[in-house]
């Protein structure tokens, strides 16, 4: 008898190995390998050394450019993830009201840009926001403005990009959430007296915050770690910590202080996302309670 327990007790562990083995192969082991580059000490004429030291850290921790780097970064991925919830939550709640023949196609615009290289997206938007493009063509003959406005290597272009490349996230975050919702609810609050904008505030935007929430978490990380759409549109004018990671792996060689910067990238994101999880959650609890 205690055989047969120890077997059935064993049989998950069994059956979950090869993902285990997998989620170590490729997250785990390669974070603790860039986890303890950081910490290796660099040369600049003999390269990366097998000494260790925490200057890369300390470098980084009392640097203002590097300040001013993830204060950019942050900043940019906050206005994305804002952007998405300002656009992706009412687009959402009109494609759940849609007529199923029409929710189909329309479901299938949104997502549509899922399904193309984000490469190949962000150069589509380089040609859109140049200053011969269609988006400042289209102000000027309009007369909104009289000279081309600056899109491209600007951090508004990169902002308006990425949210192009992020708002599918959102809508499907969004989407998952507003499935499960009981349209009888909002019915039985508007029949008790209460308003439109009433009913969508007090019943239907606390279900639907789990999605936006997640879907902010995933919006968010996403546009923090995006390294193509700041790299082809902001150029070398839109710094952010991606492409100074990349500087630092490609361009100067500095390895220990590229892996620095992306571990400590990976423990702000880390970081503000389960913080913003718990106020924001806190905080609507409080106010629709």
């Amino acid at each position: 008898m205690s055989d047969a327990s120890a077997r059935t007790g064993s049989q998950p562990w069994l059956l979950s190995f090869p993902s285990i083995a997998l989620f170590l192969g490729l997250l785990v082991v390669p974070l603790a390998l860039t986890a303890i580059l950081s910490f290796n000490v660099f040369d600049s004429m003999a390269g990366t050394q097998d000494e260790f030291t925490a200057d890369n850290y300390i470098e980084i921790l009392t640097d203002r450019y590097y300040f001013e780097l993830f204060l950019r970064t942050a900043l940019m991925s906050g206005g994305v993830t804002l952007l998405c919830i300002l656009v992706g939550v009412p687009e959402t709640i009109i494609l759940s009201r849609m007529q199923p023949r029409y929710q189909g196609i329309f479901f299938v615009m949104i997502l549509g840009p899922l399904l193309i290289s984000v490469v190949v997206r962000t150069l589509g938007w380089s040609i859109l926001l140049g200053r011969e493009g269609l988006i400042n063509r289209a102000l000027v003959e309009l007369g909104l403005i009289q000279t081309p406005l600056q899109l491209m290597y600007s951090m508004t272009g990169v902002v308006i990009a990425l949210t192009h490349v992020m708002l599918p996230f959102m809508v499907i975050a969004v989407w998952s959430t507003l499935q499960k919702l009981d349209g009888q609810v909002a019915d039985a609050a508007r029949s008790l007296g209460a308003g439109s904008f009433t009913t969508f505030r007090r019943v239907i935007l606390p279900q639907l915050l789990p999605g936006i929430l997640s879907g902010s978490i995933i919006v968010f990380t996403l546009s923090a770690s995006a390294f193509a759409t700041p790299a082809l549109i902001g150029g070398r004018r839109v710094k952010v910590v991606t492409t100074s990671i990349y500087d630092e792996f490609l361009s100067t060689m500095n390895w220990p202080l590229g892996a620095a910067i992306a571990i400590l990238l990976l423990i702000g994101i880390a970081c503000v996302v389960m913080g913003s999880n718990r106020i924001i959650e806190r905080k609507f609890k409080q106010v629709f309670s």
